[in-house]
């Protein structure tokens, strides 16, 4: 016999209530909850919204929760938005401008699928702490920081990004932070993507003092 929610007495009708209003409370629910707001957040963020470190290792050994680094986690399926990420780390840091990693994945130079946004910032200045999306900085002398950039409209935010040939020498001059396999990488998609920009790319590298660097593998992939 099929029995309408308004016949249950009010004593069950209340216990389901409060069974409803507990599996929403609970660590996962409150870790899930976090990260639908953003892609991926720190130990210290789900400690404020109630989920301690301890459970957080719980909740990665169950499967719920994905470690993507040291003290950031994610959704194990989560698929974050580049453009989106981008945007709110420059909210973070005005003035800075995404570069070498974050700015290959934009470009689509690379397979590499960096969890952290790479920024450039002057030397000695402010690093902003928290915000929901992990920074990784990078220190660049201020006359070079605007230096082979360009800027795009995501979500409303004006965004700097290196352009595709400063990026790839960029990566050169910072190989040994990125490797020199990723800069490689990135040197032939360019070559293939951009053929018209090679001497952009030259002159790029001619600033990062890295031309003789480059030039051997430019000519085995022409």
């Amino acid at each position: 016999m099929l029995v309408t929610y308004a016949k249950v007495p009010s004593v069950c009708k209340l216990l389901f209530c409060v069974i409803c209003i507990a599996a929403m409370d609970t660590p996962a629910a409150k870790a899930c909850r976090l990260l639908r707001r953003q892609a991926v957040a720190r130990s210290r963020e789900f400690e404020a919204a109630g989920v301690s470190r301890t459970m957080l290792a719980k909740l990665v050994e169950r499967g719920t929760l994905r470690r993507v680094a040291r003290g950031f986690y994610s959704l194990p399926d989560a698929s974050p938005d580049v453009g989106h990420d981008l945007a709110r780390a420059v909210r973070q840091v005005p003035g800075g401008v995404v570069c070498l990693l974050s700015a290959l994945r934009f470009h689509r130079l690379t397979t590499q699928n960096p969890f952290e946004v790479w920024v450039a910032i002057p030397p000695n200045a402010w690093r902003p702490v928290g915000g929901g999306v992990p920074i990784r900085f990078v220190h660049v002398a201020r006359p070079h920081l605007a230096d082979g950039v360009e800027h795009h409209r995501i979500e409303g935010t004006k965004v700097a990004i290196t352009t595709p040939a400063k990026t790839v020498a960029d990566c050169f001059k910072f190989r040994n932070r990125i490797g020199t396999d990723v800069a490689i990488e990135a040197l032939k998609e360019f070559v293939q993507r951009h053929t018209g920009k090679i001497d952009s790319l030259l002159r790029h590298a001619k600033v990062d003092r890295v031309e003789r660097v480059i030039r051997p593998y430019l000519e085995s992939v022409v």
